[in-house]
């Protein structure tokens, strides 16, 4: 689908890889490829959760590829079915996303970082948005950062464009373990491995419900759980997995998950 993107899946684990050198940027082509990798990762049933990482030690992703820009590719052109780097924007994924940044994460490397569900970074792994100083603006990060670390920060980060180790991104919150870069895959996959056993449905309803409180008051979204307004948890309270967690957890045993 793309030289520059580098795809593996070990059971329902699912491993994708910007190999975009040196900087893993992104044009318009790769943002495009990635928006199909994800929404065939959303779709396909056997699978249970993503890993995304750059290629390389140096750079998990530096966002946009300026020099594509340079070239001819329209800031504003067709990112694609997912947004800009495949995720952002990709609907109904309801399914974890793990970010493993191994270095340098900036621009939109950082925004495709705030689009998964956890993130873990080397001890080198370095933060920022610097669209400030090449005229542009971070739209993804400008809506979602203020929602995730103190907003004082995000706008510190927004309006300077200044860089967080990752001792200060795990600080604020947006980064949840720090790792030596010999340790950083190997997390990944731990964690993914622990995902993957888990309810595939009761994951999606947690996901489509914290999208839909982004934007709602406490109690519309409690009102459409109760009601199953939502299409996840209607899913989940009819399901085969809903009544073996309950037979399970009476027999004393670990359930087994079939995501049906």
């Amino acid at each position: 689908m793309s030289d520059h993107i580098r795809t593996r899946h070990d059971g329902g684990v699912f491993e994708v890889v910007i190999d975009r050198p040196r900087a893993n940027a992104i044009d318009l082509a790769t943002s495009r490829a990635l928006g199909l990798i994800f929404r065939d990762f959303r779709d396909d049933p056997t699978l249970r959760v993503a890993i995304v990482s750059g290629a390389g030690e140096k750079f998990f992703c530096a966002g946009w590829d300026l020099k594509a820009a340079a070239s001819g590719d329209a800031v504003d052109g067709d990112y694609g079915v997912g947004g800009f780097g495949g995720l952002q924007e990709l609907r109904d994924l309801n399914k974890p996303v793990i970010c493993a940044v191994n270095g340098i994460c900036c621009g939109g490397g950082l925004e495709i970082a705030l689009s998964a569900d956890l993130i873990i970074a080397t001890e080198h792994a370095t933060f920022a948005l610097p669209e400030i100083r090449s005229g542009t603006v971070a739209d993804a990060a400008s809506i979602k950062l203020p929602k995730r670390i103190p907003y004082h920060i995000a706008m510190d980060m927004l309006l300077t464009g200044r860089w967080l180790d990752v001792h200060e991104a795990h600080r604020w919150g947006f980064v949840n373990e720090v790792l030596p870069a010999d340790r950083l895959m190997e997390r990944a996959w731990e964690l993914a491995r622990l995902l993957e056993s888990g309810p595939p449905l009761v994951y999606a309803a947690i996901k489509e419900i914290v999208r839909e409180a982004e934007g709602s008051t406490f109690q519309t979204v409690m009102n459409k759980i109760t009601k199953r307004q939502f299409a996840t948890v209607d899913r989940l309270y009819s399901s085969e997995d809903q009544l073996e967690g309950a037979r399970a957890f009476a027999e004393k045993r670990s359930p087994i998950w079939k995501g049906k």
